[in-house]
């Protein structure tokens, strides 16, 4: 890959930059009108035509779409060309419903895995690294996207995919891995594993790149102080590319959106006017150059802020926060909004390991929210005093943080269920009453 090609459009002007994006946007919308039904009656119920579009200024003039949208389109209502011109697809998990199938030309797949090359650069990557990738090869759509894009970088790639903990370790030790690519709970297992056999001292990982689910930044210190690896976010979604949509460079100060490639917008979640930099409310994306299955303004659910401001690192593309959460899994408990991540500093901040498990259930009309939480290692006791001292400690703090009464169980190290994916942290009983 020509990394001075990669350079020049991340750190393009915003004019040159803008010009790119209202050609391409002009085309993708054509592109789209053009070959799928579905998205054609949604523009002319809109009362919107292709040549309506013209610039990036013209895209609140288009209708939203969003995972209901594709959903109601299973398997290939959104696939734009020819199903001989794709090469590989991708789905979403398909637990709150029908499943998303994303489809991918080779064009688009060379997109995606330049997308992750830009990410491994961004984090002082080069041929020279060892990728371990510990993301899932399958229909999720993490390791795959990472494996592309380290070959693309002349790295060397260790097709890991997820779980078997003991031999992911012991590659990591006997390979001399400098780059670790997986989800934000199995990298937190992973430093857990690491600090508890004493194997600190052996690991060579400079850079871990972690994403697929939300996590705090407690998260990445707790990781980062057990394992010695500098934890670096990664954004994407399976819907649209998987991982690569947007990066953390060194100065980690929000991660850059590929902007050459996909479109930004902040909403308001209520009513979808676009929030100027700064304001929290739901990602928008457009993807600027995807051909098998282009999706234009797509509500991400994910909840963050956007902001122009020049970064040290030089690059011009626009920043956007972790995000705090996702409008579809914000809780509502006692009429009070709460976000897990909420939840999860807390528990980091008191002490707490990042394992734990929100449970919710309705007693007589009411709702009743119990966190469990494991402790750590070290603080760990069976004192009964020092865990109903330390239980009524962190249940203030969290009535502080987030407004809501909520019962705590502190439960030994290594009690919960592990995952090699995405963790499972919400039991919702209330549905069942």
């Amino acid at each position: 890959m020509n990394s001075s090609i990669l350079d020049a459009v991340e750190t393009a002007p915003r004019e040159r930059l803008t010009a790119l994006q209202n050609e391409r946007l002009a085309f993708q919308v054509r592109h789209a009108w053009d070959n799928i039904p579905y998205y054609r009656e949604l523009m002319r119920k809109h009362g919107v035509q292709p040549n309506d579009i013209q610039t990036v200024g013209d895209l609140v003039k288009l209708p939203f779409l969003t995972k209901d949208d594709l959903r109601n389109n299973y398997p290939d209502g959104f696939l734009a060309v020819p199903k001989s011109a794709v090469v590989r697809i991708h789905a979403t998990s398909g637990t709150t419903g029908k499943r998303v199938i994303s489809y991918y030309t080779q064009n688009d797949l060379d997109m995606w895995e330049n997308c992750c090359t830009r990410a491994l650069v961004a984090a002082g990557g080069s041929r020279n690294d060892i990728v371990q990738v510990s993301c899932a090869y399958g229909l999720f759509a993490g390791g795959f996207g990472w494996h592309g894009g380290a070959q693309k970088l002349g790295a060397m790639v260790l097709p890991m995919s997820g779980g078997n903990t003991e031999r992911q370790l012991e590659f990591m030790v006997d390979m001399r891995t400098t780059m670790l690519c997986c989800t934000a709970t199995y990298a937190a297992h992973l430093a857990e594993m690491i600090e508890e056999k004493n194997l600190r001292s052996k690991i060579c990982v400079k850079s871990a790149f972690i994403g697929a689910e939300p996590w705090t930044e407690a998260m990445r210190e707790e990781i980062q102080r057990r394992s010695g690896m500098k934890v670096f976010d990664v954004y994407g979604l399976t819907e649209v590319i998987g991982p690569g949509i947007a990066y953390e460079c060194s100065e980690q100060r929000g991660m850059h959106i590929q902007e050459d490639r996909f479109y930004p917008e902040i909403v308001d979640p209520e009513t979808g006017k676009v929030l100027p930099d700064g304001e929290t409310g739901e990602l928008v994306l457009t993807a600027l150059t995807k051909e098998a299955f282009p999706l234009i303004r797509y509500r991400t659910r994910d909840i963050c802020t956007l902001t122009h401001e020049p970064c040290a690192c030089g690059r011009t593309f626009v920043r956007m926060s972790k995000p705090k959460g996702r409008t579809d899994d914000m809780l509502i408990v006692k009429g009070e909004n709460v976000f897990p991540s909420q939840i999860e500093t807390v528990l980091i901040e008191q002490g707490m390991s990042s394992n734990y498990k929100i449970v919710l259930d309705r007693v007589r009309g009411l709702d009743r929210m119990k966190i469990q939480v494991e402790m750590l290692p070290e603080t760990y006791t069976e004192d009964a005093l020092v865990l109903a001292e330390t239980e009524a400690r962190i249940a203030r703090a969290l009535k502080t943080s987030i407004d809501v009464t909520a019962g705590i169980e502190l439960l030994a190290p290594m009690t919960l269920e592990r995952s090699a994916g995405k963790a499972h942290r919400i039991d919702d009983r209330r549905n069942v009453y």
